[in-house]
């Protein structure tokens, strides 16, 4: 099995809690409502949300992909830091054993913030990913972080 690491980070005006509560602790009811054209639901199949949890996401018929689940691995709501695993689903193909993320919401200057995102994908054997072959999932992820962001802006009682 290989490793294949990447990083990338982003600035938002919105404030780092109000982001995490967003993307990682509410995120099981707000995405669905928010491209309800893309997933169908997000519920824990184990667990409340905390560590430990397994979470699958559904998607919408005609969609590429049916489900995937998550695994959260730990959950420091003081921090703004979620860790969770990426398990099992049609999204991991024939090449990924799984999918490590960290998610860190750092406050920047001006009351937004820097959100910071680490994935490790472990693959079956001896494959190697380069980043071009993750690029369409991290671009649909940045995608999802834009359409909440706007959201919030939108509606800037929301999380506060």
């Amino acid at each position: 099995m290989g490793v294949t690491c990447f990083s990338q980070e982003f600035t938002t005006p919105v404030a780092p809690t109000k982001m995490f509560k967003a993307l990682i602790v509410d995120s099981h009811n707000l995405i669905p409502k928010l491209v309800p054209q893309s997933i169908k639901s997000i519920e824990f199949i184990e667990g409340d949300g905390g560590a430990g949890s397994i979470k699958q996401t559904n998607f919408c018929e005609g969609s590429h992909y049916k489900y995937l689940k998550h695994k959260i691995d730990a959950l420091d709501t003081e921090k703004l830091v979620c860790k969770y695993t990426l398990i099992e689903g049609d999204v991991l193909g024939g090449e990924l054993e799984s999918v490590v993320y960290e998610v860190k919401f750092e406050a920047s200057g001006d009351g937004g913030c820097v959100c910071k995102m680490t994935s490790e994908y472990h693959t079956k054997g001896a494959i190697e990913l380069k980043e071009d072959d993750i690029k369409a999932g991290k671009d649909k992820a940045f995608g999802l972080y834009k359409v909440i962001e706007a959201h919030l802006i939108a509606h800037p009682d929301l999380y506060a």
